[in-house]
């Protein structure tokens, strides 16, 4: 059976890097978007493809482009997400594109030659409150993974949200642009988080951390009813 593997590949140009956080909560709506895309159900041209990835392990890689990396990535099949903080005229510090997932080794090669490593990010001021009702992807505070790592396991966080979530809360969230926020969570918040049945990521530990390691929960209020 073959393993299959959806790409995320978020732009940074010289001059542009994204900001740590708005880089996890985009690549987190670029999960959403491709999971509620008329595209990946029923009869749509990725439904297949998004089924046979779902039915075995939810892989996902994160890659970075810049230039001309980033207009070949561009015109693959797949859903750009900006940032949400996007000014009026569409400017963004963040672009995520999602890919419909493929086998492994049917990954376009214009992705595959694509860099894995060099995503590490920063956050250029202090982050603002959580605004109330904002579903919150909660990182594990023990955890020192890179900024390429978070992006793909906020989206397994976010992919689990959606799958625990009733269609009615999930066209919610829809509505909203999937709105989310991504914090590190205290020591005594995770451990608190971790006692309320709400989905916890754990990873399968290929890269930088350890197999089963609990990396993010997914705290969204409909989870809490």
């Amino acid at each position: 059976m073959d393993e299959y593997v959806l790409t995320l590949v978020v732009r940074v140009e010289k001059q542009a890097r994204p900001g740590q956080t708005e880089a996890l909560e985009t690549a987190a709506r670029a999960v959403l978007a491709i999971l509620a895309d008329e595209r990946s159900a029923g009869e749509g041209e990725w439904a297949e493809a998004m089924r046979a990835w779902q039915d075995a392990r939810i892989r996902k890689v994160v890659r970075r482009a810049r230039a001309a990396e980033w207009r070949r990535a561009e015109a693959l099949p797949g859903i750009t997400v900006k940032g949400a903080d996007a000014t009026e005229d569409g400017a963004s510090a963040v672009e995520v594109r999602v890919f419909p997932p493929v086998p492994l080794d049917a990954v376009p090669k214009d992705l595959t030659k694509l860099q894995v490593t060099g995503t590490d990010f920063e956050d250029p001021e202090a982050l603002p409150e959580v605004e109330p009702r904002t579903p919150v992807l909660w990182i594990n505070p023990g955890l020192d993974m890179s900024s390429g790592k978070a992006m793909a396991q906020c989206g397994h966080a976010a992919h689990l949200a959606w799958l625990a979530l009733s269609p009615a809360a999930r066209k919610e969230w829809m509505a909203t642009d999937f709105a989310l926020a991504v914090r590190t969570a205290t020591p005594e918040r995770w451990q608190q988080l971790l006692t309320i049945g709400l989905p916890v990521v754990q990873d399968a530990g290929f890269t930088e951390i350890a197999p089963g390691s609990r990396t993010v929960i997914a705290d969204h209020p409909q989870l809490r009813r």
